[in-house]
C-alpha cells in the first residue's frame, strides 16, 4: 500500500490536498471494512451499513488488485472476497446484500423469499456480474487460478441459469419483491413482479445498482455488463477450466443479450443522434437518463462494453452530461451526475470518478480532480452524494465504494491501472 501512496506522492508532489485525500481514501476500505474469516473467506461491509453487497465489495477491493500483483497477503484477502461472494451466489442468486452470519438481520421485513443470511433480496443483474468480473481481474493480476474450482463452476452455472430464466421473466420467473410503507422506488409493482415486459433477448432486472426499482425491466447498462462478464467467463472456461460446454453456454447467452441490446436498447435523440437508453420494456417504452451508480451508461468503456471513442457511446455521453439527463445537475460548486436514490441537486463522487476515467480530455480530468479537492467537506474522504451548491451537505460519510473509486481514478492519472482493465493501454 505504501508503494502506491508513494507513487501518488511523487506524481502530485506539489499538491498536498490530493496526497492527503489519497492516503485516507486508499487505506479506508482495508482499514475499516475488511473482515477475514477463519474459513479463508473475506467479509466486506459497505461502510455505514453492516452488510456485504456483492457489487460494492467487488468495487471496494478492486484497486487493491494492483497490490495483489506482488503482495501474497493482499491476494489472499481478495481471493477470500471472491470465495465469500460465490458462497452467497449459491445461497441465493436473487439477493443483493448479505449478513456476516445467519442472524436474521435485514433492512426490512419484505415480501420475498428471505433467509437469515440475507440483509436484502433486491434482484439486480450487476450483483451477479461483479463476482465474475472480480474473479477474472484477480486472475489477470495475480496469475492465480485456485479460485476457479468446483464452487466457481457451480456459481457461474447458477448465474447463467438465472439470467436465462429472467430472459423470460413473465413466464418463467418465480421472483417477487414487495415492501410495505415505502417510496415507490423501494418496491415492485404488479404484486412484486415489476412492470410488464416482453421478450427481447435481454435479461430482466428488478432493481438498479442504486437498489432503486427499475421503471422498465430491461436495464441496458447492466445487460451490457452481463455481456462483458459472460465473454470473460468464456475466456476462463477455455484457457483455465478447459470446459467447452461452459464456454459455449456463456457465449451463446452473451450473444442473445447483446442482440437484444442492439435491437431494443437504442433510440434516436433529436439533439444527440443515436444513443443508448437506460431502460426499456421491449414494448416501445424507454427511460432516457443515467444514474451515478455503476454499471451506468457513462461507465461503458470502463466496463469494457465499447471503446472510449465509440460513436454511439460518445453521443450517449454527450446526452447524459447535459441537462437532457434528468439526473445531471449543475451548481455553484460542482456539476455532474446524481441519482434518484439521493435528493435532487446532489451529485456523486462515484460518477465523477467514472467521468474522469472515461474522458479523453486532460482538461476534463484535471477539472474533475479539482472538484474532488473541494467537495470532501473537509473530511478527506468521499461521500455518496453532495449538494452542487454546498458540498458540506452530503449523504453517507462512510461509503467505502466511493473512496475506492476515487483511488482508482487518481491512480489512473498516474498511469496505474488494474491488469485486465479495458482502460489500461
Amino acid at each position: 500500500m505504501k508503494e502506491k501512496i508513494d507513487t501518488v506522492k511523487s506524481h502530485f508532489s506539489n499538491d498536498e490536498k490530493v496526497i492527503t485525500l489519497f492516503e485516507h481514501c486508499f487505506s479506508n476500505t482495508y482499514e475499516t471494512t475488511i473482515r477475514r474469516k477463519e474459513d479463508g473467506t473475506t467479509f466486506v461491509i459497505t461502510g455505514d451499513i453492516p452488510a456485504m453487497w456483492l457489487r460494492d465489495s467487488a468495487a471496494q477491493v478492486r484497486p487493491y488488485l494492483m497490490l495483489a500483483e506482488q503482495d501474497d497477503d493482499m491476494a489472499d484477502m481478495i481471493e477470500g472476497v471472491i470465495k465469500r461472494q460465490l458462497f452467497f451466489v449459491l445461497h441465493d442468486p436473487y439477493a443483493n446484500a448479505f449478513n456476516e452470519n445467519p442472524n436474521g438481520n435485514c433492512y426490512h421485513r419484505d415480501k420475498t423469499k428471505m433467509t437469515p443470511l440475507l440483509w436484502e433480496r433486491k434482484y439486480e443483474i450487476d450483483s451477479l456480474c461483479y463476482p465474475i468480473q472480480l474473479a477474472y481481474l484477480f486472475w489477470k493480476a495475480t496469475g492465480r487460478t485456485s479460485h476457479f474450482n468446483e464452487t466457481f463452476i457451480k456459481a457461474v452455472q447458477t448465474i447463467i441459469e438465472t439470467w436465462k430464466i429472467e430472459q423470460h421473466h413473465e413466464k418463467q420467473s418465480e421472483y417477487r419483491f414487495e415492501r410495505d410503507n415505502c417510496p415507490p422506488s423501494d418496491t415492485l409493482t404488479r404484486e412484486g413482479k415489476g412492470s410488464l415486459v416482453t421478450y427481447t433477448g435481454m435479461t430482466w432486472s428488478g432493481f438498479r445498482p442504486s437498489d432503486d426499482a427499475c421503471q422498465y425491466g430491461y436495464l441496458i447498462p447492466s445487460n451490457m455488463f452481463a455481456v462483458v462478464v459472460l465473454r470473460q467467463l468464456a475466456e476462463i472456461a477455455e484457457n483455465v477450466l478447459k470446459n467447452q460446454e461452459l464456454k459455449e453456454s456463456a457465449l451463446k447467452l452473451a450473444d442473445e443479450i447483446n442482440e437484444g441490446i442492439q435491437k431494443f436498447g437504442k433510440v434516436e435523440h433529436p439533439v444527440y443522434g443515436t444513443i443508448y437508453a437506460y431502460e426499456t420494456d421491449g414494448q416501445g417504452n424507454y427511460n432516457l437518463m443515467d444514474d451515478a451508480n455503476v454499471p451506468s451508461l457513462l461507465s461503458l468503456p470502463y466496463l469494457g462494453y465499447c471503446s472510449i471513442d465509440d460513436p454511439i457511446y460518445l453521443n450517449t455521453r454527450n446526452f447524459i452530461l447535459s441537462n437532457e439527463n434528468p439526473y445531471y445537475y449543475e451548481g455553484t460548486a460542482a456539476k455532474g451526475i446524481g441519482s434518484p436514490h439521493t435528493p435532487e441537486h446532489y451529485i456523486w463522487h462515484i460518477a465523477l470518478s467514472i467521468q474522469g476515467m472515461t474522458s479523453t480530455s486532460e482538461e476534463e480530468k484535471m477539472r474533475i480532480l479539482d472538484l474532488f479537492k473541494h467537495t470532501d467537506a473537509g473530511t478527506n474522504l468521499m461521500h455518496e452524494g453532495f449538494h452542487v451548491d454546498d458540498p458540506n451537505h452530503f449523504t453517507r460519510d462512510w461509503f467505502s465504494w466511493a473512496n475506492s473509486m476515487f483511488s482508482e481514478f487518481l491512480l489512473s492519472l498516474c498511469g496505474q491501472f488494474v491488469k485486465g482493465s479495458p482502460l489500461r493501454k
